[in-house]
Order: structure tokens, then C-alpha cells, then sequence
């Protein structure tokens, strides 16, 4: 009679060492991307943008090949599919990658994350308006509308005199979070039907985005280098682990939890990228960006589907899809 218990309790024990596994990899993307903004700010300390992004695609692609060689799995055959995923690569790597990096030298890694945090936002906008994927409720539309409102509180043009280096960073920013929007979008129309398990997509994404790089290095990453010990420290980490190994924790996450679960790791990287902007760089900001980042969030919130305006009836768009927060 004591064996059934016995069994149940084992059951037991697994469940909870499964969920705290899925919560701690959580956690670790989480920790990685919100990162993701000083290790760019740092590395820019010993090479150019251009080697940053190239940089992280490659060394990204490399982990990720070592762990699909591992894991077995196959590569889909159609050439279709190769297609889509070469347009996922430049809208989800190639372009961001290089506008983030070139961004962080004129604003500060704190104000990057908070910009990457509307990808939700852009999401939006191209799943309805582009993509048509998606048709917004009353409350989804009112969240991109107050997180519009939200960057225009960010950029403060009240203060900009001129087309300043600081102004065309934080649009280089926004261009970036557009990418990701845009790429959501796109793979949800094209790509999902097809059902490329998570470890796949993200080493075919990165990986062919790698191989532009490689085909683009005379271009983008030649020139001098100052490889010092927090600048290599810095690529490694941004390439191993926040391009590689936390989309592997993600999709790994993604599975257990689900897509609107997931998806909240969207509010945790601006708050790591701040704070260790502040804690480690010392950087610092004016009252407007903290306030645009609070109605962002927000916006962000009805977006989702998880704030409604009062007597509406909101339907979730199920998530973000893995990696969105990614810088």
C-alpha cells in the first residue's frame, strides 16, 4: 500500500525540481539580456561598433552549433523555410545587432534597454498593421497609442535644439526595437506554420545572421582593437551567452511555461540594463526617461492583453516570441 505514495512523492519531487530549473533559466535569460546594454557599452571601450555586432553574431552562432550538434536535432530541407529564416536573420540580428552597438556610443546602456523594452509596442503595430496577424481590442490599441506617448516622453524634443548625436542614438534605438517588432511579426505569418523546434530557429537565425557578418567583415569589423581583459570578457558574454545560450534557456522556458509567460521576461531586462548602468558605469538620468519608461511599461501592459481599460474585454496575443527582449 506504501508504494503508490512512495511514487506519487518522487512525482512530487520532480515537478519541483523541473519548475525551479524552468525558473532559474528564466531568471538567467533574463539576467543575460538585461546585461546584454553594459556588455555593448564596455566592449565599445576596445573595438569599433561594427566588430561588437559581429562579434556577437559569430561567437552567438558558435554556441548555438555546439548545442544543436549535441541535441542531434536536423536542419529543415525546404528552401523556403531557408528563405524566411534569411529574412528573420537580417531583421532579428544583422540590423539590431549594428543599431544597438553604434546607439551605445552617444546615449547610455540604461536608455537602450528601456528603448528595446517598446519591441512589444512595435510588435504590435507590424502584427496589425503590416502582417495583419493580429486585430487589436480597444485596450491593445490604447497601449500602443500611451506607449508611443511613452518615447515621446523618453526623447524629450522639448529639449532637443538640434539633431544631436544623443537624439539619433535613441532613434538608432528605436530603429533596432522596430527590427525585433517587425521580425515577430514576420516569423509568426511565415515561419511558425512550419513548427522549427526553438533550439533550430535560433541557430539557423544566428547562424546565417553570422554568415552575413562574415561575408560583410571587410565592411564592418576591420579596423584597430584594444583587447582588454573587460573588453573580451564583455564580447564573450554578449556572444555566448545573450546570443547564444539564453535563447536556448528561453525556448527551453517557452516550453514549460507557454508564450504570455514567458513573454514577462520583457519587463525585466530594462530594469537590470538601468540598474547596472547606474551601479557599474555610474551613469545617470534625467526625471523624463524613468517616466516615459513607467508609461512604456504600461502601454506595454494593455498591449499584452494584461491590463484592460475599464469595460473592455481584452484578448491576449499570446506572448512575445522568444529572444524579443534580446538586445
Amino acid at each position: 500500500m506504501s508504494r503508490p505514495a512512495a511514487s506519487a512523492g518522487r512525482v512530487e519531487k520532480h515537478d519541483t525540481a523541473s519548475n525551479l530549473g524552468t525558473t532559474l533559466r528564466f531568471a538567467a535569460a533574463g539576467l543575460v539580456w538585461g546585461s546584454s546594454f553594459l556588455f555593448i557599452k564596455v566592449a565599445l571601450d576596445g573595438v569599433s561598433f561594427g566588430q561588437v555586432a559581429w562579434s556577437r553574431a559569430v561567437l552567438g552562432a558558435l554556441a548555438l552549433v555546439v548545442v544543436f550538434a549535441v541535441s542531434r536535432r536536423k536542419l529543415p530541407r525546404q528552401p523556403i523555410v531557408w528563405a524566411h529564416f534569411t529574412v528573420l536573420a537580417f531583421l532579428f540580428a544583422v540590423f539590431p545587432y549594428l543599431l544597438f552597438a553604434w546607439a551605445e556610443q552617444y546615449v547610455s546602456s540604461g536608455l537602450a534597454s528601456i528603448y528595446n523594452a517598446t519591441t512589444p509596442i512595435m510588435t504590435a503595430i507590424f502584427a496589425t498593421l503590416v502582417f495583419r496577424v493580429e486585430k487589436l481590442t480597444r485596450s491593445q490599441i490604447a497601449g500602443v497609442t500611451l506607449g508611443i506617448f511613452g518615447v515621446l516622453v523618453i526623447i524629450a524634443p522639448w529639449q532637443a535644439g538640434d539633431i544631436s548625436g544623443s537624439l539619433l542614438g535613441q532613434l538608432a534605438c528605436l530603429g533596432a526595437a522596430l527590427c525585433y517588432g517587425a521580425a515577430m511579426s514576420y516569423q509568426r505569418k511565415f515561419v511558425a506554420p512550419y513548427k522549427v523546434p526553438g533550439v533550430t530557429s535560433a541557430t539557423m537565425n544566428i547562424g546565417i545572421a553570422a554568415v552575413i557578418y562574415l561575408m560583410l567583415t571587410p565592411i564592418i569589423a576591420t579596423g584597430p582593437v584594444n583587447l582588454t581583459l573587460p573588453v573580451v570578457a564583455s564580447l564573450l558574454a554578449l556572444g555566448v551567452l545573450g546570443t547564444g545560450m539564453a535563447y536556448v534557456w528561453n525556448y527551453r522556458v517557452l516550453a514549460e511555461w507557454g508564450p504570455t509567460r514567458t513573454s514577462t521576461v520583457t519587463y525585466i531586462t530594462p530594469v537590470i540594463g538601468v540598474i547596472l548602468g547606474f551601479v557599474i558605469l555610474k551613469e545617470t538620468m534625467s526625471w523624463h526617461e524613468p517616466v516615459g519608461a513607467v508609461i512604456v511599461l504600461v502601454g506595454v501592459l494593455l498591449a499584452q492583453g494584461r491590463l484592460t481599460l475599464p469595460g473592455a474585454r481584452a484578448r491576449s496575443q499570446g506572448g512575445t516570441a522568444p529572444g524579443s527582449s534580446g538586445s
